[in-house]
């Protein structure tokens, strides 16, 4: 452990070989989203698409970068960064690596939202707001249930998976009470996909992750950390548990409701990138800022090969993460079981 100082009354802590980790998955990132801006219809090489976003392209390069390839990739990043960094913080919190968004059914409280939008009528911006809407209620209502002198991360998870099973239900029958043309629009954006974003979906989740991700990483990071011993020595070393423990449970949910207002409700990223990063750092904790660039790299990579790797048919990304996440789930359940864990 290595510390750097950022001011006369700030230092932060970090490891080598996380930081490094870190920098490596966001290279890769980076790259696949210049590859990615540069397929389509309209092929460009990697230096043209560097030349272009430096600002020395033609006018339809800069047409079909910055406006329309741009903010597909941007939108891959940051979504995919969200979801990294709240997987994380759920997976620390319920000290459980199969604790994340997508099991505790935070992600179906933002569908049921982004639902009843579809089912009545409402516009895309309608429908972004009612995704954020719904998955922040679902997080205050899971929080409220399951606190009882404090927030533990078993309890947690069984009144996640009993929000999760009643809202599918609810999912599920908003969607028969659409008409074809609004459950069609339904059932494509609960795949998720970052088909047609562009910067008006872009910019909100752009600024909440601003302003939560370093109040997850700066403010709760070392509380996060010293919890995974327990809250007895937690308590003994200074941490407020609860009060840090909420503030980061409720950023992380606030991330995940306007990556799914971005997005829809892309699967796995949040329980596969936190369990990827720590296997790349080798550290205890929960390993923040690598989960966020694992979540980054993974979609960017989601999102390249669901454009270019089936026959020259493009595929909602939601559809790619859930095949390569659900992969990862019956490996993780299989040496979890074999460890003897469940």
């Amino acid at each position: 452990m290595r510390t750097l100082r950022v001011g006369p009354t700030l230092s932060l802590r970090y490891r080598p070989r996380a930081l490094a980790a870190a920098v490596g998955c966001l290279l890769v990132a980076l790259a696949a989203g210049v590859v990615t801006i540069g397929g389509g219809d309209y092929p460009m090489s990697p230096a043209e698409v560097l030349t272009t976003l430096t600002g020395g392209g033609t006018p339809s390069q800069d047409f079909i970068v910055n406006e329309l390839r741009l903010p597909r990739v941007l939108a891959a990043l940051l979504v995919g960064a969200s979801l990294g960094l709240a997987g994380a913080v759920f997976q620390s919190v319920v000290r459980n690596p199969l604790g994340s968004p997508d099991m505790l059914g935070l992600t179906q409280g933002a569908s049921t939202g982004a639902l009843i939008v579809i089912v009545t009528g409402g516009s895309s911006a309608a429908l972004a707001g009612g995704a954020v809407v719904g998955g922040i209620v679902t997080g205050l209502l899971i929080h409220a249930l399951a606190w009882r002198r404090g927030l533990h991360g078993f309890r947690l998870v069984l009144v996640g998976i009993g929000v999760m099973a009643m809202l599918t239900g609810v999912n599920n029958y908003l969607l028969t009470r659409g008409k074809l043309m609004e459950a069609s629009r339904a059932i494509l954006w609960l795949t998720g996909s970052l088909d047609g974003r562009g910067w008006p979906e872009l910019t909100p989740l752009l600024i909440a992750l601003a302003v939560l991700g370093p109040v997850i990483v700066l403010g709760c990071g070392r509380a996060l950390r010293m919890t995974e011993m327990g809250d007895d020595a937690a308590h003994s070393l200074g941490v407020r548990v609860e009060r840090s423990r909420t503030v980061a449970l409720g950023s992380a949910v606030v991330l995940v409701s306007f990556s799914a207002a971005c997005a829809g409700p892309v699967s796995f990223v949040a329980l596969t990138a936190p369990q990827l990063a720590k296997r790349l750092t080798h550290a205890p904790g929960p390993n923040l800022v690598p989960a966020a660039c694992m979540g980054a790299t993974l979609l960017v990579l989601a999102d390249w090969a669901a454009q270019n790797l089936f026959a020259g048919r493009q595929l909602a990304v939601g559809v790619v993460t859930g095949l390569l996440g659900g992969g990862y789930l019956v490996w993780l359940l299989a040496t979890q079981r074999k460890a003897g864990r469940i």
